[in-house]
C-alpha cells in the first residue's frame, strides 16, 4: 500500500523549531527548474530576483517559516571542481540566504570519513524525515519522497546532518571551485 506522505508545504507548516535539508548530489534534473537552468547554461544569467514568479513562492514559504521561530538550514555535499549544476545553485543561493536560510558547502573528500544517508533529506524538528528520491540522472523517482519516524533512523540522520554542519563552509566564505 503507498505510504501517505504529507506535502513538503504541510511538513514545513506543521515545523515548530527546526527543518534543516542535506543535498548530496551534484546534478538534478527536476522539471520545475528545467528552463531556469537552461536559460543560465545559455546566458550565464540566473534569476535572483526574491519576487520573481520563479522563486516568490519559496521566499515566501521560507520567510513565513522563519518568521515563526524556525531555524532553516541547508548543507550541500559537493565533488570539486563543481558541475555546472552546482554553479547554477551557488549563483542564487544569495536568495535563500535572504529568505532566511542558513545555507553551508562541503567539499566531497571532507565528507569521506562521515556515514551519510543515502538520499538527500529534510529533517523537521528532529523528529520526521522527508527522504527525497532521484533516479541515477537526477530526475526525481516514483515514488519521490518517503517519510520515516523511526526514533533511530531520525538519530543517525540528525547526526549525519550535523557532523557535515560542524564541517561546512558558509555560503559567503565558499568559493567555486
Amino acid at each position: 500500500m503507498p505510504q501517505n506522505v504529507p506535502s513538503f508545504d504541510e511538513l514545513m507548516g506543521a515545523a515548530q523549531r527546526s527543518a534543516v535539508h542535506l543535498e548530496m548530489r551534484d546534478q538534478y534534473a527536476v522539471g520545475d527548474e528545467a528552463d531556469d537552468f537552461d536559460a543560465w547554461l545559455s546566458t550565464g544569467q540566473r534569476d535572483t530576483d526574491p519576487t520573481s514568479e520563479y522563486w516568490a513562492p519559496w521566499v515566501d514559504l521560507i520567510s513565513r517559516t522563519v518568521a515563526r521561530g524556525v531555524v532553516v538550514r541547508r548543507a550541500r555535499i559537493v565533488s570539486e571542481p563543481v558541475t555546472d549544476y552546482i554553479r547554477y545553485e551557488h549563483a542564487s543561493t544569495g536568495v535563500n540566504v535572504e529568505a532566511g536560510e542558513q545555507v553551508r558547502w562541503l567539499p566531497r573528500p571532507r565528507s569521506a570519513d562521515l556515514m551519510l544517508p543515502g538520499a538527500d533529506l529534510w529533517i523537521f524538528d528532529g523528529t520526521r524525515i522527508l527522504f527525497n528520491h532521484f533516479t541515477g540522472i537526477g530526475e526525481w523517482a516514483d515514488p519521490a519522497h518517503s517519510l520515516r519516524t523511526e526514533p533511530s533512523i531520525v538519530k543517525q540522520c540528525s547526526d549525519a546532518f550535523e557532523a557535515v554542519w560542524e564541517r561546512a563552509t558558509p555560503h559567503d566564505e565558499y568559493e567555486i571551485h
